[in-house]
């Protein structure tokens, strides 16, 4: 019953979330804070939840997979900090697998988005780009800037991280795990 409560809570966080990121392109920082004192709360309180410490680990998680993401411009701070709001209720290792969930769910969600828009090519190429951009810095020792290459739209990636935490819990209730 725990485990239901907290899903549910962080569902309602995430669906907040959603709501900002379409309308407003933002993710507001009261929501992400209220979001994680609830989550380490219900996760250390509740019976069956994960924990004081094992939500301050899915916290850390979140921010320790996400945050590199965002020193490479690649995404948003408010999505960082979003993913390691639901860290706080999924605990270290289902935030990791929630995380595969959200890429591939990105994934899927910027193609549509693409297709929707009429940039697949570009996009692509822009992908390729970014692929020899990271393989050059590697050889020269520098951080790539993909903050040079022209974009093709913006993606609220609160419909990613929302979706695939979404997907997990649901894949999870039913006893399918990718790790």
């Amino acid at each position: 019953m725990a485990e239901i409560v907290i899903n549910i809570v962080l569902l309602i966080f995430l669906l907040g979330a959603v709501v900002t990121d379409v309308r407003a392109r933002i993710i507001p920082n009261v929501l992400v804070a209220a979001g994680m004192f609830s989550g380490v709360l219900l996760s250390g309180l509740l019976p069956q939840g994960i924990g004081f410490l094992g939500s301050l680990a899915g916290i850390g998680i979140g921010l320790g997979c996400f945050l590199p993401l965002y020193v490479l411009r690649a995404m948003g701070a408010g999505d960082v900090k979003l993913m390691a709001m639901a860290g706080a209720f999924l605990g270290p290792l289902a935030t990791l697998e929630a995380i595969l969930w959200v890429f591939l769910a990105g994934g899927v969600l910027a193609l549509v988005f693409a297709a929707r828009h009429g940039v697949v090519r570009k996009m692509l190429g822009n992908v390729s780009t970014l692929f020899y951009s990271a393989a050059a810095s590697v050889q020269t020792r520098n951080l790539p800037d993909f903050s040079e290459t022209p974009s093709t739209g913006k993606l609220p990636y609160a419909v990613a991280i929302a979706s695939g935490v979404a997907i997990f819990l649901l894949a999870r209730a039913g006893g399918f795990n990718l790790l």
